[in-house]
């Protein structure tokens, strides 16, 4: 039984307990309907905006950039997001959270308790899927990976609202500790996915998922930063470039050095990189874009 903040499977060459995710860059077909969005609905602000391109957040760093392409299309049945956590720091958030999509009449597509986290799903304007998520305290995180999957239960709205109670004072959008959480991505072979984020970059693999399709990969003892799945099919193919959908996310590390190790490790495993304004780019072999950059 694998205890679940001692990885499953350990890298050979560990990234950077700090490690985090910093922001998420879709390519859209209507930049102000998505902006729309995640304003009136999850209480996102707007950043910035430039010509087609947005940044919105909750104040600070942008957790999600958006790119206008001219005849994006959404096309289905390939790699590329499943979706993007947005992490709120209370419960109390997500309740607001909750209330808000309840306010908006914003359909859901399910709640989750999963032992770890509470989480609420939905898709997005263009249905790029969104999980909110609330973590529960580590202490009360599940020890096991039966644990976990044991733990693993549907969540009631009425047990989310409770929360509204913690706090009278008003709720003004989302709150500026937010962070992105995880991706989830939908991959086309598995071996080649553990070999990239585990082998080369060197994220630790906090839990196993027996028959479940999936990989999911961490630093520092969290649960999950990426999680990777099959559920497209064995074999999907990438997504054309007009479409719809994730373009990068970002694996924000703690400083340069860190950066430089990281990169030296990808490009000794014959991995292309391109260097962007963020940082470094590079994809993992379904295709899915990832930026290595580093904390502000």
């Amino acid at each position: 039984m694998n205890m679940m903040l001692q990885p499953a499977v350990r890298a050979a060459e560990t990234i950077h307990p700090a490690t985090r995710l910093g922001h998420v860059h879709y390519t859209t077909a209507d930049l102000a309907r998505q902006i729309a969005f995640y304003q009136d609905v999850l209480g996102f602000k707007l950043h910035w905006r430039e010509g087609q391109s947005a940044g919105l957040g909750a104040g600070g760093d942008d957790l999600l950039r958006l790119t206008q392409v001219d005849g994006a299309r959404r096309v289905r049945g390939t790699t590329g997001l499943y979706h993007t956590a947005f992490l709120v720091p209370t419960r109390w958030e997500l309740a607001q959270l909750l209330k808000q999509i309840a306010v908006t009449r914003t359909p859901i597509q399910g709640m989750s308790d999963h032992g770890v986290s509470h989480a609420i799903y939905l898709p997005d304007a263009e249905d790029n899927g969104i999980e909110l998520a609330w973590d529960l305290p580590k202490e009360r995180w599940p020890k096991t990976s039966e644990e976990m999957m044991r733990s693993n239960r549907g969540l009631s709205p009425e047990n989310v609202f409770r929360s509204l109670a913690d706090s009278d004072t008003p709720w003004e959008g989302l709150d500026s500790r937010t962070q992105v959480g995880h991706v989830h991505l939908h991959v086309a072979h598995l071996a080649p996915t553990d070999h990239f984020y585990r082998e080369v970059l060197g994220f630790d693999i906090p839990f196993d998922m027996p028959g479940a399709q999936a990989l999911f990969f961490s630093a520092g003892g969290y649960h999950h930063h990426i999680g990777t799945n099959l559920w497209q099919g064995e074999g999907a193919p990438t997504p054309p470039a007009d479409a719809i959908g994730l373009r990068y996310f970002t694996v924000v590390l703690p400083d340069e050095a860190e950066r430089q190790r990281v990169a030296a490790r990808a490009q000794a495993a014959g991995i292309a990189t391109e260097a962007v304004d963020e940082g470094l780019l590079l994809r993992d072999p379904a295709g899915n874009g990832l930026v290595l950059t580093t904390e502000s």
